[in-house]
């Protein structure tokens, strides 16, 4: 008998936090939800990542996932966007340690490789093989397609079926 996993991708921002979730059962992948959580950036830092926090809780509370997935820090330009990124990543592991899932991280070139099949795809590329493989066209902003694709590269690396997946 297969089991039955359902993993959150979460693809962390201050001012866009994308979270997809799907379900994994042997190699079959379904899509089960995905949204944003958008944040006033009028509002202070921390009443910004106050609010992620308590999103994400909600999220969590409703879907229950197995798994949580997100995207590693990667260093900017900018060295303070790196930082609010890690504030935010601070919060959203928090969240998921608060709800006692374990979390997965992967690079962004990692996820890129999983998805599209090389680790410089952009964003539309993603976007795309996101929606070929949930047989699902992913509508608004592409935190939420990255977030998915997140999910799906945790559930590739996870149960190491990358072939069974893509057949």
């Amino acid at each position: 008998m297969q089991t039955l996993k359902k993993i959150i991708g979460i693809d962390p921002g201050l001012i866009n936090t994308g979270w997809g979730l799907i379900e994994v059962e042997g190699n079959v992948i379904r899509h089960i939800d995905h949204g944003l959580i958008k944040i006033k950036t009028s509002d202070d830092i921390a009443v910004r990542l106050l609010n992620i926090y308590e999103a994400l809780i909600l999220i969590l509370s409703k879907h229950m996932p197995d798994e949580a997935s997100i995207e590693k820090t990667f260093v900017n330009k900018n060295p303070n966007s790196s930082l609010k990124l890690g504030h935010a990543r601070g919060v959203i592991l928090l969240a998921l340690a608060k709800k006692k899932l374990t979390c997965f991280e992967y690079a962004p070139n990692q996820i890129k490789k999983s998805i599209v099949g090389r680790g410089r795809a952009d964003k539309d590329q993603i976007a795309t093989m996101v929606t070929m493989l949930l047989s699902k066209k992913i509508e608004g902003n592409s935190d939420v397609s990255d977030a998915l694709a997140i999910a799906i590269t945790h559930a590739y690396q996870k149960h190491n079926k990358i072939a069974e997946f893509l057949s």
